[in-house]
């Protein structure tokens, strides 16, 4: 396996960490073989960036079959746009080195959790579309091919977690109409947003299921394909749902039911590249 270790250069000087599992190809099996991707965005509620979400998450695809790559995003006092220009570098990174990274460069997946499904999101819809033109990258090349999202950030509205727009935007800019609007991802779904596979809790009291349910409506109602799961227990962040990604090892942070998340995922992306 190759482990990859590189900085992303941020537009206002900070600098993000973009890692990657790359699986070697054997000649026992197919030496040419070119494998999905996963391009993971932990959470963190645009303050940090979860370990929770990073290398356990990669670590199930990578056993699954896929390459998988994390990116630890700038995160405040760095503001708009800077993470999602650097999430439009990870995937020019990783369509860049497609041959190298054995990887097919048209069957790759952004997945995010919370803030980070806010930000992985926002680079697969139009929501960000001129800020990434106006800081050098074609929209159309760095979006990616489909969309999972666990637990995500997805409205500035009624329901939002104030918390991630208020790190995001920063003081002044976190208040306006217009920036709020910009960045409430359900208003921005349309014809080049890519299939959807997201999941839940009912029960999330950090960040509203109605987040969920918001952008299962929007992608309806622009015929973009959807697959949902809503679990009827367990809080916010929960990962992988297991002790080996419950906070701080406690075992009230683990619910069976959402377990199942990474097998539903993997057989929707088995159904939607192959």
């Amino acid at each position: 396996m190759q482990y990859i270790d590189r900085a992303i250069e941020g537009i206002d000087g900070t600098t993000a960490q973009f890692v990657g599992y790359v699986i070697d190809n054997s000649p026992e099996v197919d030496p040419n073989r070119k494998r999905p991707a996963v391009l993971i965005i932990p959470g963190g509620g645009y303050e940090m960036t979860s370990d929770r979400e990073a290398e356990p998450i990669a670590l199930k695809f990578v056993g699954a079959g896929y390459n998988a790559f994390v990116l630890r995003y700038s995160c405040k006092p760095s503001v708009y746009p800077t993470a999602l220009c650097e999430a439009a570098e990870a995937m020019r990174l990783i369509r860049s080195h497609a041959s190298e990274w054995h990887t097919d460069p048209d069957r790759i997946a952004v997945a995010g959790f919370s803030a980070g499904g806010h930000l992985a999101a926002n680079l697969a819809t139009s929501a960000g579309d001129d800020d990434e033109q106006a800081n050098g990258y074609d929209p159309d090349e760095v979006r990616p091919n489909a969309l999972i999202l666990g637990y995500p950030v997805i409205t500035s509205g009624e329901y939002a977690h104030r918390g991630s727009f208020d790190a995001l935007l920063g003081d002044g800019r976190n208040t306006d109409t217009a920036w709020l609007e910009k960045l409430s991802v359900e208003q921005h779904i349309d014809a080049k947003t890519p299939p959807v596979f997201l999941w839940h809790t009912v029960t999330d009291d950090c960040v509203p299921v109605e987040n969920s349910l918001m952008l299962i409506s929007a992608c309806k109602a622009a015929q973009v394909p959807v697959e949902a799961h809503l679990f009827p227990e367990g809080g916010h962040g929960l990962a992988l749902g297991t002790i080996e990604t419950a906070w701080e090892a406690n075992p009230a942070c683990v619910f069976e039911c959402v377990q199942v998340w990474p097998e539903l995922a993997i057989s929707w992306m088995k159904r939607l590249f192959e």
